[in-house]
């Protein structure tokens, strides 16, 4: 589960444990990747059932219940590598890689420079890519795999003020659909995830004091719970999941409101 010690990521995780799959998680901050790494072990849940869940060990380790912690920054094209193949050796497999990455800060075209989408290309596209390049070959070879990116509603809907994260994760949405029309055949899926707003670290410090006006605009009425998206990955991570493919499915309370 890359980028899994908080928010999104690490439901996404935790709802993949207690469903039985052996779960490791990644980030940059060793105290956050330990700590994550203690919440998933005493959570309910246990190894078996799935298989292998994306993640690396390079330092952290193995939690006392068999998560694996690893510290990585996945901006780096060779820490990308590291994540699939020191998660293969510590979880003796990969059936299933969660690819996630932390949002680029906020902006208008007008506020961002070139330099500003680069990173945010190295963030929310390049490491998708570097990360499935990784995984799937293996993937393919076992005749069995699943991919699953979490991107944003904004590659449906463009969301005011993050023109850079629009831009990167669509970018990685075509990606992802091409990758899953090759690899079908295979017995390997890929699809993505489209979160709208939830209750998240991130969306409180993008939104601010005006966050509870955003909510109003949702037809739900309020902010996703992690926990509910992290089953919809979950799913998709599952067996009975294995006819769909190539989809981007939006998780955000009717947010999204074109027709198609």
């Amino acid at each position: 589960m890359a980028a899994g010690t908080a928010g999104l990521g690490y439901a996404c995780a935790a709802a993949l444990a207690a469903e039985g799959a052996r779960v490791a998680i990644c980030g940059r901050d060793p105290a956050r990747v330990e700590a994550a790494v203690t919440l998933l072990d005493d959570a309910p849940g246990g190894a078996g059932g799935f298989g292998g869940v994306g993640g690396v060990e390079g330092a952290g380790g193995v939690g006392a219940g068999g998560a694996v912690g690893i510290v990585a920054d996945l901006t780096s094209p060779d820490e990308c590598e590291r994540f699939v193949t020191e998660a293969y050796e510590a979880l003796d497999g990969l059936d299933i890689l969660v690819v996630n990455g932390p949002g680029p800060r906020p902006g208008t075209f007008a506020g961002v420079t070139p330099a500003d989408y680069q990173r945010a290309l190295e963030i929310n596209l390049l490491s998708v890519m570097r990360m499935c390049y990784a995984a799937v070959p293996g993937m393919r070879a076992q005749g069995w795999g699943r991919v699953v990116a979490i991107t944003s509603i904004s590659v449906r809907q463009p969301i005011p003020n993050l023109i850079l994260s629009t831009t990167a994760r669509a970018g990685a949405t075509g990606f992802l659909k091409t990758l899953a029309r090759e690899v079908a055949a295979d017995g390997v899926t890929v699809n993505s995830v489209q979160p709208g707003l939830h209750e998240t670290q991130r969306v409180k410090d993008v939104y601010g004091d005006t966050l509870a006006d955003e909510v109003n605009t949702i037809p739900a009425r309020a902010l996703g719970q992690p926990a509910d998206f992290g089953a919809v990955v979950t799913f998709l991570c599952s067996e009975q999941a294995r006819y769909i493919t190539g989809a981007a499915i939006p998780v955000d309370g009717g947010q999204y409101q074109a027709l198609l």
